[in-house]
């Protein structure tokens, strides 16, 4: 179990289509702190004790950190590298009188695609015991070099908020994946969200809902 983190509140609108939909537009956020821990990580992309959650002050958004998130191909790597996964089961203590919602995601990390190459990133959330949302896929083609960021987002009337006194685990389920297409065979594409310099994180803003 990874380390949980939480004071300040950060939390998540839902981008799926799982859950009690949204009646009203989010309210304000809570004047308590919300509390996320993390109940379990599993993966390849995320094994134990390389995420961290950790969660704003103001209560808008959580930060995921991750530092053995990288799928590749090339020479060395192993056969299932071009694939790599994290599911993260997160226990969200709501503050009393309110729920939330994934609003958006915002995703960040490093690409380098050989010319030929190609990667992808997705994501879905849904709460436990819901039927799991449709992936959000971003594509990435070769060549390419350099940070990237992609962003997730759902309009008011899409969210699915979490049913009122209801406790649930927040799923949320990551992949990275890189094909090396057409491109030689003697050089490296990998496909990244790292946190090996401190600056790549995947963010998640949430929206609130009073009860």
């Amino acid at each position: 179990m990874l380390k949980a983190l939480a004071t300040g509140a950060t939390l998540l609108a839902a981008l799926a289509a799982t859950g009690a939909p949204a009646h009203a537009a989010p309210a304000p956020g809570p004047a308590d702190d919300m509390v996320i821990d993390v109940a379990a990580a599993n993966g390849s992309g995320c094994p134990l004790g390389s995420a961290e959650v950790t969660v704003s002050p103001d209560s808008k958004a959580f930060t995921v950190t991750y530092s053995e998130f990288t799928a590749q191909v090339g020479p060395d790597t192993k056969p299932t590298d071009f694939r790599k996964n994290c599911q993260l089961a997160l226990d969200v203590h709501v503050p009393q009188g309110y729920t939330y919602a994934i609003a958006s995601a915002d995703y960040r990390g490093f690409v380098h695609l050989e010319k030929g190459a190609s990667g992808s990133e997705s994501a879905n959330y849904y709460f436990q015991g819901e039927r799991q949302s449709t992936r959000i896929r971003h594509d990435f083609t070769g060549p390419a070099d350099g940070d990237w960021v992609r962003s997730d987002s759902v309009g008011i009337q899409s969210l699915s908020f979490l049913p009122c006194g209801e406790e649930r685990y927040l799923n949320i389920n990551t992949e990275l994946r890189v094909n090396r297409g057409w491109s030689s065979p003697k050089a490296t594409s990998f496909l990244t969200m790292d946190s090996t310099d401190g600056n790549i994180e995947t963010v998640y803003h949430v929206a609130w809902k009073k009860c």
